[in-house]
């Protein structure tokens, strides 16, 4: 058996997986058809040397794939399922067996759930708590923090289990937190900003958000709040990809989304996004009075 009978044989072994994963993220079996497609094809395309774990090769490729997909929608208002999921399982013309296997192994109630959720949101939840991939794994697929990945799963998870029934009240404390950071920032409050960081707060940003400032990782209360000292001039309130954050913008033009996560009503972890081409990918919209 040449190495292209072989691939071919490994990726057909690994292919109701990616199907199943995939049909998940998106509610439609033709786009998870054609995310595994894309995958095969990327696959034929890559050194097979830098391919070591081809599973976890292909599941990683395909949640980028339905990543991009998902944010595609977004841009151009999200389509209802499948034509309708309930319609693709209604009609007869459409192999019935295949749909109510379909249908039974992921259920329309959760389909129609997961199509309420933000994409970082549907694929961190998906991965994790239904192929059980761990969030160091999840969060570059997301282009998120693992601490963010996790907190975007969880957030799915309740909304899935229909434990979030009081989103405005949490929302509204998380603003209200955010904007006391804000305000002490600009302020150059340190002990105002101490006080809404977590312990254990950590700061990331990508490499061009580098470029605005010299500095790199912080971790501690104290440190994180010396470095947004005096700063946070220009800060807009926003929500970026269902969580609370800011966004600066220079002349109009969107340069830096910052994004944070909360814990036990404090800020546990902050990260700041510059990339063009991710920002081009994230959702966030400023917050108005």
């Amino acid at each position: 058996m040449n190495e292209n009978n072989w691939l071919a044989d490994q990726f057909e072994a690994n292919r109701a997986h990616l199907k199943a994963a995939a049909y998940r993220m998106l509610g439609s079996r033709s786009e998870a058809e054609d995310a595994v497609q894309e995958a095969w094809l990327r696959l034929t395309r890559v050194d097979r040397t830098d391919v070591g774990n081809l599973g976890g090769w292909l599941t990683t490729v395909v949640a980028r794939i339905c990543l991009d997909m998902l944010r595609a929608r977004k841009t151009r208002r999200e389509e209802p399922l499948e034509t309708s999921v309930h319609a693709a399982i209604a009609d007869p013309a459409k192999d019935p067996e295949r749909d109510a296997a379909f249908a039974d192994s992921v259920g329309v109630a959760l389909l129609v759930v997961l199509q309420t959720l933000a994409p970082a949101e549907r694929v961190a939840f998906v991965l994790h708590d239904m192929f059980d991939l761990p969030f160091d794994e999840i969060a570059p697929i997301i282009g998120r923090s693992s601490a963010a990945a996790r907190q975007l799963a969880s957030r799915a998870r309740r909304r899935v289990q229909g434990g979030d029934e009081t989103p405005d009240v949490d929302l509204g404390r998380k603003r209200t937190i955010a904007e006391d950071f804000l305000r002490a920032s600009r302020n150059g409050d340190l002990q105002a900003l101490i006080a809404v960081l977590a312990p254990d707060v950590v700061f990331r940003l990508d490499a061009t958000a580098a470029r605005f400032g010299a500095f790199g990782e912080r971790r501690g209360a104290s440190e994180v709040a010396k470095l947004f000292k005096g700063r946070a001039q220009a800060a807009e309130i926003a929500i970026v990809d269902g969580e609370l954050g800011f966004v600066v913008r220079i002349a109009g033009q969107t340069r830096v989304v910052v994004a944070f996560t909360f814990a036990d009503d404090r800020i546990a972890a902050i990260e700041a996004i510059a990339d063009p081409d991710h920002l081009e990918q994230l959702e966030y919209s400023i917050l108005r009075d």
